[in-house]
C-alpha cells in the first residue's frame, strides 16, 4: 500500500437499494448503467470539478452536484440524455478511495 493518493480506476460500491434497482432494469438499461458507471470509475476527478470538466463524457451524460452549496458532497451522473441517473458520493481516502452509488434510476 502506498501513502500517495491513488487515482482511477476507483473502487465502486452500490448500496443494496441501488443494486436492487439496477437489477430490476431491462437489459438495455443495464448496459446504459454499466456504461455510466465505467465513465465514473475511470474519471480523473469523480466530482468533475471545474468549468466544462464533464465535457469529455459521451453524448447524453452529464454530472452535477446535488446541492450547489456542497461541491464536495453527493453528485448525480445523468445518462441516456437525462432519462436515468446515478446518485453517488466519493470518499477520497488515501488508503482506499471509493465511489458509493446510493441511487440508480432509469425511466
Amino acid at each position: 500500500m502506498t501513502s500517495e493518493f491513488m487515482g482511477p480506476p476507483w473502487q465502486a460500491d452500490w448500496t443494496k437499494e441501488a443494486e436492487a434497482n439496477r437489477s430490476a432494469l431491462p437489459t438495455e438499461a443495464c448496459f446504459l448503467v454499466d456504461a455510466a458507471r465505467a465513465e465514473l470509475v475511470t474519471a480523473k476527478d469523480p466530482y468533475f470539478r471545474g468549468i466544462d470538466s464533464d465535457r469529455e463524457l459521451p453524448a447524453g451524460m452529464s454530472v452535477e452536484p446535488v446541492q450547489s452549496t456542497r461541491p464536495g458532497g453527493e453528485h448525480v451522473l445523468y445518462f441516456d440524455h437525462g432519462r436515468g441517473w446515478l446518485r453517488y458520493h466519493f470518499a477520497p481516502r488515501i488508503a482506499d478511495p471509493q465511489i458509493v452509488i446510493d441511487e440508480c434510476f432509469w425511466q
